[in-house]
C-alpha cells in the first residue's frame, strides 16, 4: 500500500506516518510538509529513522502534486491550526491552505482514485450556539447538563447532529468548507472518503503554542518553571476541554485504512470524551504531581476571543461504527509528554520555553 500523508512532518502527520511505518514495513509511506510550522523540522530525522519518505512540498501548489507518484490513500493532516489564524485581517494563508488546500488534495486523489481520509476539527461546531449550551459549575470544572436547548449535545458531549448555523472562526470555517466539498467528491466523483472532526489531539512532539496545543503548553511551562494564567471565565481556570491522545487517533486512522468501505461518506467526531476531559484547574494539579512543581498561575477575568467554555466529543457515533474508542486518559497523557520534555529538552527548550 501507497500512502501521502499532507502536513507529514507536523505533530499529528508526523506521528501517523512513523507509526504506519512501524506497524507496516512493507507500506511505502510520503510525509508532504512545507515545513512552516516552528519544529516541524525536528521531525525530519525522526521521519527518516523511521523509513518514511519526505517531500518538501506545499498543498497549495497544484505543481507540487505533479511530482508525486500514484498512491492508494491520503491521509489529509496538513492545516493552519490556529482558532485565532486570520482574525488579524490577513486570513490568506488560511484559507489558501486549509480550503484550497483541500481542494488540490482532492483533485491529486480523484486522479489516483486514491482513498481520502480527512481530519476536521471539532470547530466546526458554532461559538455562539457552544455557549449557550447548560452547564453546571463544578467545583473544579464546567460540566454539560443532560437536557439541552438544542439537539446533538448532552452530558456526553457534543455529536454530529449538533446545529452548524452560526461563526465559528475563520479557521472552522475552512474546515466546514473542506468537509463540504470533500462530500461533493464522494457523491458525484464517487471518491471514498470520510471525514473525521477531532477534538484537542496532542501527545508527544507536538509544538504546543498559546492559541493551539494548549496541552504540551500547559505541561512545558510547568516543567520549564514559567508562568501561566486562567483566561476568561472569570479565571477560574474551570473551561473544559477532552483530550485525544496521537496514539488513540492513529487506532482509528488505521482502521480506516483498512475498512473505509464501512465508513464511506461518512463524518464522525473522534475525541477523548468525558472520561479523557479536565479543566485547565483540573490539569494544573495533575501537572503539579507529574512534574514536582508548582508555578505561578495569574487569573484574568475577561474571555478571550472565540473561547468556548467548555467543548466535549461524544463519540456514540463512531464507536458504534467502527468499535474505536479512545484508551488513554489525561493522567498519562501528562506523563508521555512530560517524559517526551525530558528526554529531548535541550532541542525542545528553544521552541516550548
Amino acid at each position: 500500500m501507497k500512502i501521502l500523508i499532507t502536513g507529514g512532518a507536523g505533530f499529528v502527520g508526523s506521528a501517523l506516518a512513523i507509526s504506519l511505518k512501524t506497524h507496516y514495513p512493507h507500506y511505502e509511506i510520503l510525509a508532504l510538509d512545507n515545513l512552516k510550522r516552528r519544529g516541524s523540522e525536528l521531525n525530519l530525522s525522526r521521519l527518516k529513522q523511521a523509513g518514511v519518505d519526505f517531500v518538501h512540498g506545499d498543498i497549495r501548489s497544484k505543481e507540487d502534486f505533479d511530482a508525486l507518484p500514484a498512491v492508494d490513500k491520503i491521509i489529509e493532516a496538513s492545516a493552519e491550526p490556529s482558532v485565532l489564524a486570520g482574525l488579524d485581517g490577513t486570513p490568506d494563508y488560511l484559507i489558501n491552505t486549509n480550503l484550497f488546500g483541500t481542494i488540490n488534495c482532492l483533485n491529486y486523489a480523484l486522479k489516483h482514485r486514491a482513498d481520502f481520509i480527512f481530519l476536521s476539527t471539532s470547530r466546526v461546531y458554532p461559538i455562539k450556539t457552544l455557549e449557550t449550551l447548560n452547564f453546571e459549575e463544578a467545583q473544579t470544572r464546567f460540566v454539560l447538563a443532560n437536557e439541552q436547548p438544542v439537539k446533538g449535545a448532552s452530558e456526553r458531549g457534543i455529536a454530529e447532529d449538533f446545529p452548524l448555523d452560526g461563526p465559528r472562526s475563520l479557521y472552522g470555517t475552512t474546515k466546514l468548507a473542506s468537509e463540504l466539498i470533500i462530500q461533493e467528491y464522494n457523491e458525484f466523483y464517487g471518491l471514498k472518503t470520510v471525514i473525521n472532526r477531532c477534538g484537542v489531539i496532542t501527545g508527544p512532539w507536538q509544538m504546543g503554542k498559546v492559541d493551539q496545543g494548549v496541552m504540551v503548553l500547559w505541561i512545558a511551562k510547568h516543567y520549564f518553571e514559567q508562568q501561566l494564567s486562567y483566561i476568561g471565565y472569570g479565571g477560574t481556570g474551570k473551561q473544559t476541554r477532552d483530550m485525544l491522545h496521537i496514539a488513540d487517533l492513529y487506532r482509528l486512522i488505521d482502521w480506516q485504512l483498512h475498512n473505509l468501505e464501512k465508513v464511506n461518506g461518512e463524518i464522525l467526531n473522534a475525541g477523548g470524551g468525558v472520561q479523557s476531559s479536565a479543566s485547565l484547574q483540573e490539569l494544573t494539579k495533575i501537572c503539579q504531581i507529574v512534574t514536582g512543581k508548582i508555578i505561578p498561575i495569574k487569573q484574568v477575568t475577561e474571555n478571550r476571543t472565540a473561547d468556548i467554555r467548555l467543548y466535549i466529543t461524544d463519540n456514540t457515533k463512531v464507536t458504534r461504527l467502527t468499535g474505536w474508542e479512545p484508551k488513554i486518559g489525561i493522567q498519562q497523557i501528562v506523563e508521555d509528554i512530560h517524559a517526551w520534555l525530558g528526554a529531548n529538552r535541550a532541542a525542545l527548550e528553544p521552541i516550548l520555553k
